[in-house]
């Protein structure tokens, strides 16, 4: 018998029978790819979330002090604001952070290196700006206008030669003896502690120069006259002279009385 002949498939019908094989694949691929890309997403976000150096460090040494967003809290004042000039200055000669409440802060060795006080420094500033560290030129200023400008402005608190003295209500102003010309020009524009501020229409930027290159000035001038005695003034020469003065006096009294037959 002769045989049937044999039924040929229709071109396309077995990629129709596969296309929803096709189908599932390549929407199990895409799933993947969506998954993958998800995850890479969130690898490449995940540390932006998180903090830089800066933050992880505020909330280590600052955050229970300034609080979580340096909004402040009844331990200190807040930070919004306050500009890299400011948190430069404290961090740079020691003031912050506080082992202790303390209502006058003094300077001391700090407690961060020099990259890390650079990170806190830019959190701080991010937290709303604020006044810049600003760019001083000591060899730029007039030594004669510095003077002139330190005497005026400063030598009342922070004596004529710079040693600092005692205010009132327990405060303190600082000796300038270790103080940078950086940190110098950031006092004069954030006014710490019981210091008032000097924006540049008080003090211009050209006037600060001649302030840094002054207090460099005291701080390299030495003694010419002797023995400085700390730079206090008459209380100290004073103090001396009657001490020192009045006891050789007696000794040479005795030594002659003795003599006298």
């Amino acid at each position: 018998m002769p045989q049937p002949p044999t039924r040929q498939p229709r071109p396309g019908a077995r990629a129709g029978r596969l296309r929803p094989l096709w189908l599932v694949a390549a929407a199990v691929a895409a799933g993947a790819l969506v998954q993958l890309g998800a995850a890479g997403h969130a690898a490449t976000v995940q540390p932006a979330q998180a903090g830089g150096r800066g933050q992880l460090l505020y909330q280590q040494n600052c955050a229970t002090c300034h609080g979580q967003r340096g909004q402040g809290t009844e331990r200190g004042p807040s930070l919004i604001g306050v500009g890299a000039a400011s948190a430069d200055f404290y961090l740079s000669t020691g003031r912050m952070p506080l082992t202790e409440e303390e209502p006058n802060p003094e300077r001391t060795k700090p407690a961060f290196g020099q990259a890390d006080i650079d990170a806190l420094v830019a959190y701080v500033a991010s937290l709303d700006g604020g006044p810049r560290i600003p760019a001083v030129a000591p060899a730029a200023g007039r030594l004669a206008e510095g003077e002139q400008l330190y005497q005026e402005n400063c030598a009342a608190c922070h004596s004529a030669t710079g040693t600092g003295g005692a205010l009132t209500s327990g405060q303190t102003a600082p000796s300038l003896a270790q103080a940078t010309p950086v940190q110098v020009a950031e006092a004069i524009r954030v006014g710490p502690g019981a210091m008032p501020k000097f924006p540049p229409q008080a003090l211009n930027d050209p006037q600060v120069d001649s302030v840094a290159a002054y207090v460099g000035h005291l701080q390299d001038s030495g003694d010419r006259g002797g023995y400085g005695l700390g730079r206090i003034g008459p209380v100290t020469e004073g103090l001396v002279a009657w001490v020192v003065g009045l006891g050789l006096l007696i000794l040479i009294v005795r030594r002659l009385g003795k003599d006298v037959p």
